[in-house]
């Protein structure tokens, strides 16, 4: 014992020096932000984070692994951003909901949340002002692009000024001991259709399935229900008070979802920067070739394209695209420059890559 109270001791006086460096680092954040304030730039900096955790990483050579400075910091970087300028988040709800986990990861346990009801109304909220940032899923490496995310992209003002990527991991939680008594699995349809082989092994493809706005309602849904299972996250059974049966059910471990941080400001290059546009391209054969001809001859690389229906008459779709590069490289603006005349293109914002 004699031992580990010479080591308690020692951290106490790690953990004072600790303590003495953050409130100093926090007077230089208060200082920050009156001048942001003066200036009018936006608190929000995901290029300037992403310097300094590249930065501490490249001289870190302790037990911390990159993983650990990444949760270390951006929770530092949450808590000095509300210092400077306490700013409101709006979130697809309810409390638990993985785009909740999501923001949180970036905007800290101390971040003032508005929880909405849906992906467009994370939009509307920003549109009116009530909020400076929101956070809403774009695709997932299983189910696919999130279609009213990139509907609400084409149709509001928001540009989105960061990306994050989330490990999703989906439990089964019941309050039946035995689950062959499930009556009713509840789940956003998302979460249920990437859990499908687990409900094909176990006979449960034919139990009622009832779709929810979110994996967090679901949980709720099914702890009053004494019949009923949940597809939902380990931290919505938990705020459910419901017992998890199964952990990790979904079919891909590798599951991942990506969400886009949303604002209204546009950031400033960084390294290994993502643009993403929506273009509407002439309705002829070779109409989309041409346009994609032009990022090849720019040596432009094209990371991502999505097609989404105008929902005019007819049937012509616009395409939704991620690329390498910030709008304001000059190989970027030589394909926006060439197209502009010819296709309806609309810049959706430049970003840090977060993947």
């Amino acid at each position: 014992m004699q031992v580990i109270d010479k080591f308690r001791k020692e951290i106490d006086l790690i953990d004072n020096e600790i303590l003495k460096l953050l409130n100093e680092r926090m007077e230089k954040v208060k200082e920050i932000g009156r001048a942001k304030q003066t200036s009018g730039t936006a608190i929000y900096r995901p290029e300037r984070e992403k310097e300094i955790l590249d930065r501490l990483k490249a001289l870190n050579n302790g037990a911390l692994n990159t993983k650990a400075i990444d949760a270390i910091f951006l929770e530092v970087f949450a808590v000095s951003r509300n210092l400077e300028f306490p700013e409101k988040i709006a979130f697809m709800g309810p409390e638990g909901s993985y785009t909740h986990q999501a923001a949180e990861s970036r905007f800290g346990a101390m971040g003032s949340y508005i929880e909405v009801s849906s992906i467009e109304a994370v939009f509307h909220v920003l549109e009116n002002g009530e909020a400076k940032y929101g956070v809403v899923p774009v695709e997932n490496n299983t189910a696919g692009a999130v279609g009213t995310t990139l509907d609400c992209l084409g149709k509001f003002s928001s540009k989105i000024v960061a990306e994050l990527y989330m490990d999703i991991h989906h439990s089964f939680a019941t309050v039946c001991e035995d689950i062959k008594k499930v009556k009713r699995i509840y789940s956003h349809p998302q979460g249920y259709n990437q859990c499908r082989r687990f409900l094909e092994e176990h006979m449960l493809l034919g139990v009622e399935f009832i779709p929810t706005k979110s994996t967090a309602e679901a949980a709720k849904k099914a702890s009053e229900d004494p019949d009923a299972a949940a597809i939902c996250s380990h931290i919505a059974a938990k705020l459910s008070n419901l017992p998890i049966l199964f952990e990790k059910i979904e079919d891909n471990m590798a599951n991942q979802t990506r969400f886009l941080i949303l604002s209204d400001f546009k950031n400033k290059k960084g390294v290994h920067n993502k643009t993403s546009i929506l273009a509407k391209t002439d309705d002829k054969p070779g109409g989309l070739v041409e346009f994609l001809q032009t990022f090849q001859d720019q040596k432009v690389n094209l990371t991502k394209i999505e097609s989404r229906p105008t929902k005019e008459k007819g049937f012509q779709s616009i395409f939704y695209m991620d690329f390498e590069g910030h709008i304001d490289d000059e190989n970027v603006q030589k394909v926006i420059d060439e197209n502009r005349d010819r296709y309806d293109i609309k810049w959706l914002g430049s970003y840090i890559c977060g993947g």
